[in-house]
């Protein structure tokens, strides 16, 4: 029965990549920052990793990956992406026993101030204007057998850009069912974004027009607002499935295939490894949006290392990602991971 049952979904979760999709919906919805996923681990594995969850970033891929910790951890993420900005991710995990674990984050995507100009003052009005996004999560998770969890996250995401902002809150949703097969096989599945709309609202929408541009002396500062349209999140379907091909003392070799669904796009997979050597040295790589249409680059490659702190038992990670972007500047990223 088991064996049926993750048949079926692994058949749904790749033939999903081949579902629906006449129209890509590219730029159609709000908060494309939420699409960023966090975590030099994830990246490195090409952001196959809502089956693996085993960090502190599992708050954004899948928060029922949290529900195995025992010790506190926390995260600390950090990426010079596209076009001169910035992504930073900070989560923190904390077990309460048998009751469960819950979960805090923080998303911001920023940009250095930018000179405001205009058509009559093409080299600026001596103003400066900022645009930059935040996401706050809390989350929870617990294991209801010793093979399957759930977790939660309910999360307020803002954007702004100079005296404008929208704002919304949403949910996330996941879990993971272990199983006995093939050393250790994992299953793993999450919705994202699932919430309000968001819509921009400020002082920049207000502006000033004459009623009736055709009659002599008419008022010419009648006031108005623009009526802006509002926008969905990026929802986001994952199911995936993970295992460890190499597993002894010394080495274990893991590899990774997630499916999506967005709701902005068409159906792709992600694929991943990660290799390791005696749980200190790890190495990885991986590929995203394979079968997506006219995306930019895919590869991804990454390092990690894990210690114990000096006259401690706690553990700290530190790992590297690159992640190629085509046509595009290429990322890299560095992440911190400290359990105590």
């Amino acid at each position: 029965m088991k064996i049926k049952i993750i048949t079926i979904l692994i058949a749904f979760g790749f033939a999903s990549v081949n579902l629906f999709s006449q129209v890509s919906k590219v730029g159609t919805t709000a908060a494309a920052f939420l699409e960023i996923g966090p975590g030099s681990v994830a990246t490195a594995m090409g952001g196959a990793f809502v089956s693996v969850a085993n960090d502190a970033t599992a708050l954004y891929w899948n928060p029922s990956g949290i529900a195995d910790f025992t010790n506190n951890e926390v995260t600390i993420f950090h990426a010079n992406w596209i076009a001169s900005t910035n992504f930073d991710y900070a989560a923190l995990v904390v077990p309460l026993g048998e009751a469960g674990n819950i979960g805090f984050s923080f998303t911001s995507f920023s940009m250095a101030d930018e000179m405001v100009r205009t058509v009559a003052q093409p080299e600026g009005t001596g103003e400066f204007y900022s645009a930059g996004d935040i996401a706050v999560g809390l989350s929870y998770a617990k294991k209801l057998t010793d093979r399957f969890s759930i977790g939660f996250t309910a999360k307020y995401v803002q954007e702004t850009i100079w005296h404008e902002s929208a704002s919304a809150v949403a949910i996330d949703a996941g879990t993971i069912f272990r199983t006995d097969l093939f050393n250790g096989l994992t299953i793993g599945a999450s919705i994202s974004n699932f919430g309000t709309q968001m819509k921009l609202n400020g002082s920049d929408i207000r502006t000033f027009a004459r009623v009736d541009p055709t009659l002599l002396g008419s008022n010419n500062q009648v006031p108005y607002n623009v009526e802006l349209d509002s926008w969905d999140l990026p929802l986001l379907f994952q199911i995936g499935i993970s295992t460890n091909i190499i597993k002894n003392d010394d080495y274990r070799f893991l590899v990774a295939v997630d499916a999506l669904h967005p709701n902005n796009n068409y159906e792709s997979m992600n694929i991943g490894g990660q290799f390791s050597f005696r749980e200190f040295l790890f190495i990885r790589a991986g590929f995203r949006n394979l079968f997506l249409v006219d995306s930019e680059g895919g590869l991804t490659l990454g390092v990690g290392v894990n210690s114990k702190l000096l006259f401690t038992d706690d553990f700290v990670s530190f790992d590297y990602a690159y992640r190629n972007f085509g046509r595009l500047d290429n990322v890299h990223t560095l992440s911190v991971d400290i359990k105590f």
